[in-house]
């Protein structure tokens, strides 16, 4: 789907202070990841944190890797999520079930048959496009070959390997209807976000559409 601009959002958020200064920069979404051997995983009191900490039109977004459902249940009592992202094997059923929109994950292996998946959710309201690795559910840091971009009229995410040196040429390749990054924008701390790294990420990809 084409979009007028393309969305940004910054995953793998770990303090209240790094959402502050992501929504400054002027992101679209902050993902909080609840999968626990993520590195950038945050339990429910720092992740309500978290989502206090943004204002107004900036989205929380709740990330998990084939979680149980009482569990995404007690975090969305405690936490305040405009969105899930299901980034496992889970099914439809399951990710509709919570009575949020939902962002379903592909996985870009390069046999991965993208329209086989997507009529698997009919009601996401986007599909996130990583890179796909047999041990990591995203976070890879590594970018899978942008020429593959499906031919769909769904919202499509472009994750995988973004850092402000290359998501204008992304945005280029692909048009996405928004970016993700996570790594992309951290120091030497993993889950510890660069503000001026942000900065600049959120400066190309709005460049990239002038």
């Amino acid at each position: 789907m084409a979009s007028a601009r393309t969305r940004v959002k910054i995953c793998g958020v770990t303090t209240p202070t790094d959402a502050r200064a992501a929504a400054d920069a002027g992101v679209d979404a902050v993902g909080i990841n609840f999968h626990p051997p993520s590195p950038r995983s945050v339990g429910p009191l720092m992740a309500a944190e978290i989502a206090a900490a943004l204002p107004p039109f900036v989205a929380a977004v709740g990330v998990f890797v084939d979680p149980d459902a009482d569990r995404v249940r007690r975090i969305l009592d405690r936490v305040r999520l405009d969105a899930l992202q299901f980034s496992g094997e889970e099914s439809a059923e399951f990710c509709r079930a919570f009575g949020h929109p939902y962002i379903k994950v592909a996985g870009m292996a390069p046999d991965f048959d993208f329209a086989a998946f997507e009529t698997r959710y009919p009601d996401a309201q986007a599909f996130l496009l990583d890179t796909h690795d047999d041990d990591l559910a995203g976070g890879t840091g590594r970018s899978f070959d942008w020429s593959a971009w499906p031919d769909s009229d769904r919202r499509m995410i472009l994750a995988g390997g973004l850092d402000p040196d290359n998501v204008a040429a992304a945005i280029a390749a692909t048009h996405p209807y928004a970016v993700d990054v996570a790594s992309g924008v951290e120091g030497d701390v993993k889950g510890r976000k660069d503000a001026a790294l942000v900065r600049r990420f959120v400066a190309e990809a709005q460049r990239a559409q002038i």
